[in-house]
């Protein structure tokens, strides 16, 4: 008989946080990973554990099918798609360039879905995979200076629901992982940028607010999960033959989830200007 054959990963942001401690996690249960961002010499370190960092710019079209082909070349295989290369864009929504709001789309929804189509070819002719886009509760609720950055997770949200239905007939599992709270260096360089943005103008007041919250997670009283607890959900969902369709994980995540579901707008606005401030930035 022959030997059974390895089960690919592909992780996109690989470079820290979330992507890390994915890589990881799959390269722990046997997977064979490969590792990817535009920051390769972040990545040495996950060598040393089996896994293959390669350099993708979700942005460069080339950059995408280069990394598909070679992953294919050397496995034959793509068994799972872990989209979380993302960052959070946030400024008020009249202060961001419409370059800036552009970028955000193309690195947070249109990267993800180039990447699902080169990857989903090889898994409809075998029957099987998983696509697992992490979005964020920020694809539920939605907070003050982060108009363009909630635009692109609501956007994954529905791209997702869609292709889940799409993908179905042929194996393809389609799983959405909607993180709350995470202590990553997301926050920081979320709140840089809203600093650079707004922080001088009719908003600056609300805005230096804000960006204190928005990195609360590494150094304040309410810090996020550890990105740990987002990995294992996705380990956990594609271990099964039947994963759920969303999974919401880490601080505030399952809560925030079911107060959108079952409370008015106008109890949602008056919670998110308290909770915000309370719980830090949600990804």
């Amino acid at each position: 008989m022959s030997a059974p054959t390895t089960r690919t990963a592909l992780v996109t942001g690989a470079s820290s946080g979330i992507g890390m401690a994915t890589a990881r996690k799959l390269a722990s249960e046997g997977y064979a990973v490969y590792a990817a961002a535009r920051r390769v010499e972040r990545m040495k370190e996950l060598e040393t554990q089996g896994i293959t960092p390669i350099a993708m710019d979700v942005t460069d079209d080339a950059s995408m099918r280069d990394g598909v082909d070679r992953i294919l070349g050397e496995t034959g295989r793509i068994d799972v798609l872990v989209n979380n290369a993302g960052y959070g864009s946030y400024g008020a929504i009249e202060d961001v360039p419409p370059e800036e709001a552009r970028r955000q789309f193309d690195v947070n929804v249109f990267g993800l879905a180039r990447l699902i189509q080169l990857v989903t070819p090889q898994m409809r002719e075998r029957g099987d995979g998983y696509i697992v886009n992490v979005s964020s509760i920020g694809g539920k609720i939605y907070t003050p200076f982060g108009g363009w950055y909630h635009a692109t997770k609501f956007a994954v949200e529905g791209l997702s629901d869609a292709l889940r239905l799409e993908l179905a007939p042929f194996g393809i599992k389609v799983v959405i992982i909607e993180p709350g709270a995470i202590d990553t260096e997301w926050g920081g360089i979320a709140g840089e940028g809203l600093m650079a943005r707004s922080g001088g103008g009719a908003y600056a007041e609300q805005v230096r607010h804000v960006a204190r919250m928005l990195g609360s997670e590494q150094s304040g009283p309410m810090r996020g999960s550890k990105p740990e607890v987002v990995a294992n959900a996705i380990a956990k969902a594609v271990r099964s033959s039947h994963p759920r369709s969303r999974y919401a994980i880490g601080m505030g995540a399952k809560p925030i989830t079911y107060a959108r579901r079952v409370l008015p707008d106008r109890v949602i606005d008056g919670g998110v200007k308290l909770m915000f401030g309370a719980a830090g930035r949600m990804r």
